[in-house]
């Protein structure tokens, strides 16, 4: 029986991605912080082993996950060049077969053409992006110079039920959901017309699955895990009065008096990343090679993910 490691095996991508594998005959072991349950329930999560390790904290974190000695490794939470490096280094001793690294579309920062190539030419904007496209880079070089099995996939907005998503604002407050509930009007920066790709966890899980099962294929390249198409805040918006069945009121400002109406730093920097980053994503290649097929549409996804706020009492609507 082959042998993978999830690490962040608890996380939204991992909560589907674990019983994926379990179900195709592998020998899990997810690693995770703590004893954090899935996202999701799912009988398959009886037959996992655990491992529990913090790797901001544990120097010997990557010695400890090559001492597995698994075929596959999926790698989601390397979150700097430096992390990469050092399970890199640690696995190459190890039967492994197949490396895969969660990067995230942050990466590319501004796009000059779209839709962004995700094999392209990418330029980030904060640190996050920088160290996420660092280790996709030394990933690409590691498997062209030495052979190291290297797979790199890069994930919209994560989103789906229990999960914090982005609004039709572009950040992570979920009072904009209320306004709209209530039939309130909102306002949008600019025009609206600053994209988000969200995304389904279990889309994201499936692309991963898809390069695992087709290995050859996968070898040396990066894939965009996002939905066929983007979504605009204003598109989005609208979207979310037809859900709560309220009149659409969407006004727009200029950036320096949204910032100002808003007033809330955090919030505003969210936003301001979020939209400088608007783009739509090539899945191109990953239909190609993988035979990857997202399920949802991002309209799909965010109203999975605002009924489970009501469900869960974080906004109401009668």
């Amino acid at each position: 029986m082959k042998k993978a490691v999830v690490l962040g095996g608890a996380g939204h991508i991992g909560s589907y991605l674990v019983p994926m594998l379990v179900k195709a005959g592998y020998a899990v072991t997810s690693v995770t912080r703590g004893k954090h349950q899935p996202y999701v329930t799912d009988r398959a999560w009886r037959h996992v082993e655990h491992l529990y390790l913090d790797r901001s904290k544990d120097t010997h974190f990557a010695a400890k996950v090559a001492a597995i000695n698994a075929d596959v490794v999926i790698d989601l939470i390397s979150f700097t060049l430096v992390d990469t490096q050092k399970m890199v280094a640690a696995l190459k001793a190890t039967k492994l077969s197949h490396y895969l690294f969660c990067s995230s579309i942050w990466a590319h920062g501004r796009a000059e053409t779209l839709p962004a190539d995700p094999n392209g030419v990418k330029h980030p904007l904060d640190e996050y992006g920088k160290q996420k496209y660092a280790s996709e880079q030394y990933l690409k070089q590691a498997y062209l110079e030495t052979g190291f099995p290297a797979t790199v996939i890069m994930p919209g907005q994560i989103s789906g039920p229990g999960w914090t998503i982005m609004s039709p604002l572009a950040n992570g407050n979920t009072d904009v959901f209320q306004q709209i509930a209530d039939g309130q009007a909102i306002s949008l920066p600019n025009f609206g017309m600053e994209t988000l790709h969200l995304v389904h966890a279990s889309d994201v899980a499936q692309l991963f699955f898809k390069a695992i099962t087709h290995r050859n294929q996968a070898l040396g390249e990066s894939f965009h895990a996002v939905s066929t198409s983007s979504l605009t805040l204003y598109g989005y918006a609208l979207a979310m009065y037809r859900f709560f069945d309220t009149t659409p009121q969407i006004n727009f400002l200029p950036w320096a008096a949204w910032k100002k109406v808003i007033n809330n730093p955090a919030d505003v920097d969210k936003t301001y990343y979020h939209i400088a980053r608007s783009g739509q994503y090539s899945i191109a290649n990953a239909q190609k090679l993988l035979d990857y097929q997202p399920q949802y549409t991002p309209i799909e996804v965010a109203e999975i993910a605002v009924q489970s706020y009501l469900d869960r009492g974080i906004i109401h609507h009668a």
